[in-house]
């Protein structure tokens, strides 16, 4: 039987994934951002976040799933807006992901199963192939689309991020109250 979500169908196996998901580790660049970078005269770096991810995040972390991101880059505005969030796992420069991944499983006592993973690109590839729920956002490289266990219908930095969080909750069957809080 095929699951509804208000996002589209899933199928079950999928949906099971979903429900099963004690943490979800987001990838930055792509993902909670829209993958550009932006460089002002004086080379400070900006970012863009969306406001409908940040509310994920706080639902999810509210409902008692776990959140880590991991970057391969290095940035301050990072590190204050996962902050703000009250993400807890922040592993940034991180050129090996699978090495964060293993260590955050380890610490968290959680097998590969139990972890989704949100990503975009060639970096992202390693550690999707690894977790128990893969997901790509709507615009991720075509490698990463054809390994996801389910690819979102938004673009990364554009709400990709919440709408996997609402899933989460979703098939947890607790997203109506969830959607009390703010951000």
């Amino acid at each position: 039987m095929i699951s509804n979500t208000i996002y589209g169908l899933i199928t079950p196996d999928v949906a099971y994934q979903f429900q099963q998901t004690k943490l979800l580790i987001c990838d930055i660049d792509g993902v909670f951002s829209d993958g550009r970078i932006y460089l002002g005269n004086q080379g400070e770096e900006l970012k863009a976040f969306h406001t409908r991810d940040g509310f994920g995040i706080k639902a999810i972390i509210n409902a008692g799933i776990q959140v880590a991101v991991i970057t391969g880059r290095k940035s301050n505005i990072v590190e204050k807006r996962m902050t703000s969030l009250g993400v807890q796992h922040i592993y940034q420069g991180q050129e090996d992901k699978t090495k964060a991944f293993d260590l955050l499983c380890q610490q968290l006592a959680l097998s590969a199963d139990e972890v989704a993973y949100i990503g975009d690109d060639v970096p992202d590839l390693t550690v999707m192939q690894k977790v128990g729920l893969a997901i790509a956002v709507a615009d991720a490289h075509p490698l990463i689309l054809s390994l996801a266990h389910y690819t979102t219908k938004t673009r990364g930095g554009f709400g990709a991020v919440r709408e996997a969080c609402d899933i989460l909750l979703e098939t947890r069957g607790i997203l109506a109250q969830a959607q009390g809080m703010s951000v």
